[in-house]
């Protein structure tokens, strides 16, 4: 018995032959499955590319409850799979019944994957001698201009995204698979969650290994890629994809004892006294173009309630702080600091705002390139903090171009959260929205980390291991999506360097949530 079992999604792309030629001809691979859903199944004989041929047989149920078709392929090792995508359980599970081989060797990629002599064996040697339940590596982007590097992050205890980059090829070891099936139960009947159970359950008792070699070529498409990737979770259209995943996710968090029920503490009411009931927040470093057009949203907002504004502005070169000092002189509820240090992020800039003595009860976010989409904006976010026992509210906002046009996926309003495991799952996704408002006596305690990305999130997570957050799913705030964004033409490493950082903070979060779970098991 060979030691691979290749398994593949179908793609009409002119590229598959090549694909499977490529892992067919190995020595080291028993069989390609290649899996194509019902939906793309033809109902007559047809060929497909690399002399496959798909014809209607006996649609019985197998032992796994998914329809299999009677393939003849001129390629010898390669079998057609007709059933429901890679991701489901119905797939998996139908695959892992039948699977006889030591390794299970998933592409992920749909576009074509180039290997070099030797590559296969590097991938099992590896495997065999780390004893990783999953391997994965590095490899290249090649273009028709240009062959790049594309690295990828180390696995750590807090790369739990669902969307985690394995790049195009994953080694599973079917012993670690069984053996993590058996202990912490079968995949459960998702549709799109599957593979997410697998690699979690995997994940807890056997390493995951980054080979940080490129073992092979991803050869890209000229179609363009996708620019809303990025807000691809919170798209309405995925709601249900996302649903199976925050289930996933929860049953994962129990398993190794880092859930948490929802037992908050209450925030209760500062004995300090504020000069004003709330401060809209704008950290700015260069932002001449959009500095005024923020400011006057802020300055615009109607509220029952007396606030101010405070700017940090982050030691600007580029004439904002001129516009800051002008605007300044005319409007006394506009606070304009400027730090005197010089290494401060915008977690930085909040926290010399949070601690001025001009700071309100309530502090409340606008980034300096972005606007509240109405004049009642503020009054709406401190009214839902004065009204129930909240440590932090966010609202929803919009995706806007430059010229302050909707763009897909348009409003982003996290309907995901739910009040009884919205502080489990926020975990696993990316963010949680915006605009953000905080309690200004917790927040001076709790603080935010002194950098330029992910002191958002770092702060919602510990925020809501604890206290409660509130929602509001309407509409504002509009955030603008430009050449100017922090994220806007970000390299690979740049993406990469982000994505770990929010790792590390998911892994300190994980790891504080598993010692506050024995805590409270304990009382």
């Amino acid at each position: 018995m060979k030691p691979l079992t290749v398994v593949t999604s179908y793609s009409s792309g002119h590229f598959f032959e090549k694909t499977l030629l490529s892992f067919a001809g190995s020595g080291l691979v028993e069989r390609v499955v290649i899996v194509e859903p019902h939906e793309q199944s033809p109902r007559e004989p047809t060929s497909h590319p690399g002399g496959a041929t798909s014809r209607p047989a006996d649609r019985g149920p197998s032992s796994a409850g998914v329809s299999q078709e009677s393939v003849h392929f001129n390629m010898d090792k390669c079998h057609l799979l007709v059933t429901e995508p890679l991701p489901s359980h119905k797939t998996l599970s139908l695959i892992l019944a039948e699977i006889r081989t030591k390794y299970l060797l998933l592409l992920l990629e749909t576009q074509q994957i180039s290997i070099g002599p030797k590559i296969l064996e590097r991938f099992l040697e590896v495997a065999e001698s780390t004893k990783a339940g999953l391997v994965y590596s590095d490899f290249y982007d090649q273009s028709k201009h240009e062959k790049t590097l594309h690295p990828l992050n180390d696995y750590q205890l807090g790369s739990v995204r669902d969307d985690f980059d394995f790049g195009a090829m994953t080694l599973f070891s079917v012993h670690a698979v069984r053996k993590a099936l058996k202990k912490y139960g079968p995949i459960p009947e998702v549709k799109f969650a599957g593979l997410y159970d697998l690699r979690l359950k995997v994940s807890i008792d056997h390493s995951i290994y980054h080979l940080q070699e490129p073992l092979y070529t991803v050869i890209k498409s000229d179609e363009p890629l996708s620019k809303d990737k990025l807000f691809s979770y919170v798209d309405p259209k995925n709601r249900a994809v996302q649903k199976e995943m925050e289930t996933v996710f929860t049953d994962y968090l129990k398993k190794i004892g880092a859930y948490l029920r929802p037992n908050f503490k209450e925030v209760g009411h500062a004995t300090e006294s504020f000069p004003v009931e709330a401060s809209v927040i704008i950290p700015v470093r260069n932002r001449k173009e959009t500095i005024g057009e923020a400011m006057k949203s802020a300055l615009s907002q109607e509220a029952d309630f007396p606030f101010n504004i405070i700017v940090v502005d982050n030691h600007s070169s580029d004439g904002t702080t001129a516009i800051l000092t002008n605007l300044a002189k005319q409007f006394p509820s506009l606070k304009h600091i400027v730090p005197e240090r010089d290494d401060l992020g915008i977690g930085g800039c909040w926290n010399e705002a949070l601690q001025n003595k001009a700071c309100g009860r309530f502090a409340v976010q606008l980034d300096s390139d972005d606007l509240y989409s109405n004049i009642h904006t503020l009054q709406k976010m401190v009214d839902m903090l004065r009204q129930r026992d909240y440590a932090m509210v966010v609202g929803s906002y919009a995706l806007v171009d430059s010229r302050l046009e909707e763009i897909p996926p348009g409003l982003i309003d996290h309907r995901e959260w739910t009040d009884e495991n919205g502080h489990n799952n926020a975990l696993r996704i990316n963010g949680l929205g915006a605009p953000r408002a905080f309690d200004t006596h917790l927040m001076r305690n709790i603080g935010f980390l002194n950098v330029s990305y992910g002191e958002d999130y770092a702060a919602a997570l510990r925020i809501c291991r604890e206290y409660r957050i509130g929602r509001i799913y309407e509409s504002l705030y509009l955030c603008r999506r430009w050449s100017g964004n922090t994220d806007a033409t970000l390299s690979v490493e740049e993406a990469n360097r982000n994505d770990a950082f929010k790792d590390k903070i998911r892994t300190g979060e994980i790891l504080a949530r598993q010692k506050m779970a024995k805590e409270r098991k304990a009382e």
